[in-house]
């Protein structure tokens, strides 16, 4: 089996889950959807054995190409999903979660998937700590966008907003986004250390690094108008779902449309 052949088994896995998980839904039968979450949990494993494989190959950490970031986001949406289902028993997010990782292998398929030698700026002490911390920032905002759809579909059936239910819906999307937000702080901080050190300048103004600080500010804002209570619980669900394309637009459109020093990335 080569390398490549056990990302397309991942992905194909990954689809399988998510076909079993919606016909589960459609036809209400749980036995269906209980044999989606052990699909997904297969293809999480021959993802993980994929993303450990190339790490060995290339000898460092798989995510200094947009495949291999995007590898690498899937697979962070893939064990955040496993821990709200094992941990919080949020078995209600395979659905959208499932969808998410699918989309982001799909996408993840139609990138170079060449090993390439890491470019002189990204060969640092840095680098495992700024692209991992990308990484899992981007997907505990993903995940909190899947719980703040949840919590609008929930409203839309009649859920009453000061249900148990709907109050832990609404914090676990808080703590999400929190996660991610710390962690986004964190991206930000090392880069700016990492392009001191690269490019003897704390901050460029490269369009990654203007678009990370605009998902800052958007996810800031976030959390204080939630600190301060000024706004309902169903408007805070749309917000996060909302800023779901600010990162993607960092993750992903800044490469492709507005090229900088992070293109490589």
């Amino acid at each position: 089996m080569t390398m490549t052949t056990l990302f397309y088994i991942s992905l194909g896995l990954y689809a399988a889950a998510l076909l079993v998980e919606l016909a589960g839904v459609a036809v209400k039968r749980d036995k269906w959807k209980n044999l989606a979450w052990w699909v997904f949990v297969l293809a999480l494993l021959t993802h993980l054995g994929y993303f450990v494989w190339r790490g060995l190959v290339a000898q460092r950490l798989p995510l200094s190409s947009q495949f291999e970031f995007s590898c690498g986001f899937a697979l962070g949406v893939s064990l955040l999903l496993l821990v709200a289902r094992t941990r919080l028993s949020a078995d209600w997010i395979a659905a959208a979660g499932m969808a998410a990782v699918t989309l982001l292998m799909v996408y993840a398929s139609r990138q170079k998937m060449e090993i390439s030698e890491l470019m002189p700026a990204l060969r640092s002490f840095w680098f495992d700590f700024h692209i991992g911390a990308a990484v899992f920032s981007y997907a505990a905002f993903l995940v909190a966008g899947c719980v703040s759809l949840r919590y609008v579909l929930q409203h839309r059936k009649g859920e009453a907003p000061d249900s148990l239910k709907m109050k832990k819906l609404e914090y676990l999307s808080y703590r999400l986004v929190a996660l991610g937000f710390l962690l986004l702080t964190a991206v930000i901080v090392i880069g700016a250390i990492w392009a001191e050190a690269a490019w003897s300048a704390y901050w460029t103004w490269d369009p990654k690094e203007v678009w990370a600080l605009i998902t800052w500010i958007i996810y800031a804002v976030y959390l204080h108008i939630r600190l301060r209570r000024q706004y309902s619980d169903l408007f805070l669900s749309w917000y996060v779902i909302l800023a779901i394309p600010a990162f993607l637009f960092t993750f992903a459109g800044v490469n492709k449309l507005l090229p900088g020093l992070h293109s490589y990335a």
